[in-house]
């Protein structure tokens, strides 16, 4: 990971690696358009010629996310390179290839960030419309707000944690859970990040209030030249470099624990080893007609009788 110089502000650092990569986040954004342009245009066209209700049209239009989301990886993966300061990160390779190497974990956390937008839309539109009837609601529809937030938190670090190191789909969500809450400060900014992001492309939408072509162009503009990557960096920049040093620190953490409790069961064994023998040496029956220089038969090897004896002597006296 490349460090920051001293004398450099984060937010600094941040905006000036942005600026930097601003064509390669352009490119990248446009390589991940193609199947995300490919799998809404699918979906729209069947939802087209089913013509369901509004819920369902919105359930099938949702499906977007999870079919799309294994793409997503290789965004996820080449942003948090530049994050870090990288230069020189080779797009069209590192791309394709966290894709090929991510694709079904991915398929997976979009299922479940699909399940985790259905929820979260559905509970706010419910006590939004409860609250305004009856103020009782108000305490569900805190509940509901966190826990959309603690998901939102979540998929800072489930793409993260999945491209950058090789551990269980348990301990991805174990810990992408615990950090979504123990690393509110970082979270925050990311979230603020995603929000300043989210005002300039809001802002290009607005201008083109009162024509629809224009907003429709706008949006495909806006998707396939901008959002994606750009998000995906900014949430990156705020939360990857803590994100890394407590995962690592963990694992050093673990590692050393794992060599102790080996060094102690080794240690363990030997004691258990030495003991034995002890045991064997004690109730050995030494021929007293065997002269002190003839070798006696012991433990798997020949023993001259005065060295047996005085090991069994030294033995008996550790006894007492």
């Amino acid at each position: 990971m490349a460090s920051q110089p001293k004398n450099t502000l984060p937010i600094a650092a941040v905006f000036s690696n942005l600026f930097r990569n601003i064509p390669r986040l352009v490119l990248l954004n446009l390589i991940f358009a193609v199947p995300l342009g490919a799998v809404f245009s699918l979906l729209w066209l069947l939802v087209s010629a089913l013509d369901p209700e509004y819920n369902i049209r919105l359930l099938m239009m949702l499906l977007t996310v999870p079919l799309s989301y294994p793409f997503f990886s290789g965004i996820v993966r080449i942003t948090s390179k530049m994050s870090a300061g990288e230069e020189k990160v080779e797009i069209f390779r590192n791309y394709f290839h966290t894709v090929r190497e991510n694709f079904l974990r991915f398929l997976v956390h979009g299922i479940v960030l699909y399940v985790a937008v259905i929820f979260s839309y559905y509970s706010l539109s419910l006590y939004i419309k409860l609250v305004s009837q009856n103020a009782v609601f108000f305490g569900p529809l805190l509940i509901s707000i966190i826990v959309m937030v603690c998901f939102c938190f979540m998929f800072f670090y489930i793409p993260l944690l999945t491209v950058t190191f090789e551990m269980p789909m348990k301990n991805i969500y174990k810990n992408s859970l615990l950090m979504s809450y123990g690393e509110l400060k970082k979270n925050f900014i990311g979230l603020f990040g995603l929000f300043c992001v989210s005002v300039i492309a809001m802002t290009f939408l607005i201008a083109c209030y009162g024509s629809s072509l224009a907003v429709i162009i706008v949006t495909i503009a806006v998707m396939a030249l901008y959002l994606p990557s750009f998000s995906c960096f900014i949430v990156n920049a705020a939360v990857y470099e803590r994100m890394y040093e407590m995962v690592t620190n963990k694992n050093a953490r673990s590692q050393k624990l794992d060599e102790k409790i080996n060094a102690e069961k080794q240690k363990r064994i030997k004691q258990e080893q030495k003991d034995e023998f002890k045991q064997r040496l004690i109730e050995f029956e030494i021929d007293e007609n065997v002269s002190d220089d003839e070798y006696i038969y012991f433990n798997g090897r020949m023993v001259k009788k005065r060295v047996l004896v005085k090991m069994k002597q030294e033995a008996l006296e550790s006894e007492e």
